[in-house]
């Protein structure tokens, strides 16, 4: 049986906003587990997939800055796993290109994120469409053994290895298929309103937050007067104690002793957000614009010294290195 510690992994986020508590309990947290239990994890910042929906330069470069930070201050060591930016890597690009001449038109037009806004009568731009065949280079430039997702992203893997099986088809064994592994869901993090929290809804409670924005956050959650127990409120809170390894009956015994007192219950949520998010943020503010170019460049580094060799093997099996 394989070591799956000794594996490699992909994973990474886009640079598309501020992240929020349902953004670090879903995505952020399982991918710092992920570094710290196995040995070799690439994890990329995915600025250009950003483009698809970010329209202004300023605003997505202090998005990156962001990211790295948030990954830092939540418990990223840059050491043990080679954090990098998608764009730093022309690699990435190049290998895009040759999959989407291997892949039909029809084929892309099976992906979800595309159909779901041309559904909605949303324009679809070009890079949206063409979207699965960048992450699937992404993916193969590095021979990746396992891609952490959802359920709802399975599809981003199987396009993966369709491209894989196009091109080794075509010229030969060249590019490892990949596999999914795919991650234990947190549910859904409900936000201010009781919706799913998202910044679309704009019922967010941001991860890393100062006491003061979490606090407005929190006594904003939609309550009803006509119950014992503010419902949204203790949704939220319930998540905090899952994800923190804290005994649940504690959280009922605390809603019981409170029953009816909404301004109690809602000062208990705050203060045990504040407890959790304080830490990470005292990290996050004491790390530098510089300490992130050079994490940034040592991760490029290392990725590009196995991107490389791929892309070599990729130019030759096509005609385009001349011997």
């Amino acid at each position: 049986m394989s070591d799956t510690t000794k594996q490699r992994i992909l994973t990474g986020l886009q640079p598309s906003g501020a992240l929020h508590i349902g953004n670090y309990f879903a995505a952020l947290a399982p991918q710092v587990e992920l570094s710290k239990t196995h040995d070799d994890v690439f994890l990329m910042v995915a600025d250009y997939h950003a483009l698809t929906s970010v329209r202004d330069g300023a605003v997505l470069r202090g998005y990156i800055y962001d990211l790295v930070r948030d990954y830092l201050a939540a418990g990223i060591d840059p050491h043990r796993v080679t954090l990098f930016r998608q764009s730093d890597n022309p690699d990435h690009m190049e290998l895009a290109w040759v999959l989407q001449c291997l892949v039909s038109v029809k084929f892309l037009e099976l992906a979800h994120a595309y159909k779901d806004k041309v559904a909605k009568g949303l324009e679809a731009n070009a890079g949206l469409f063409n979207y699965p065949m960048l992450m699937a280079a992404d993916i193969l430039l590095y021979n990746i053994d396992i891609v952490p997702v959802g359920e709802d992203q399975r599809q981003h893997v199987e396009y993966a290895r369709e491209a894989v099986s196009k091109f080794n088809l075509a010229y030969g064994p060249v590019l490892k298929e990949p596999k999914e592994l795919i991650e234990k869901t947190v549910g859904v993090v409900p936000g201010t309103d009781g919706k799913k929290m998202s910044k679309s809804y704009k019922n967010t409670i941001p991860a890393f937050g100062t006491r003061e924005e979490i606090e407005k956050a929190v006594m904003s959650i939609v309550t009803d007067s006509t119950g014992d127990r503010p419902e949204h409120v203790f949704a939220i809170h319930k998540v905090l104690y899952e994800q923190t390894g804290r005994a649940l009956s504690e959280l009922d015994a605390l809603y019981e002793e409170h029953k009816g007192k909404y301004k109690a219950l809602k000062d208990a949520l705050v203060n045990d957000l504040d407890t959790f998010i304080a830490p990470m943020r005292e990290k996050r503010e004491s790390i530098s614009d510089a300490h992130i170019k050079e994490v940034l460049a040592a991760g490029v580094e290392k990725a590009r010294s196995v991107s490389s060799q791929t892309l070599a093997r990729v130019r030759d099996a096509i005609g385009i290195s001349l011997v």
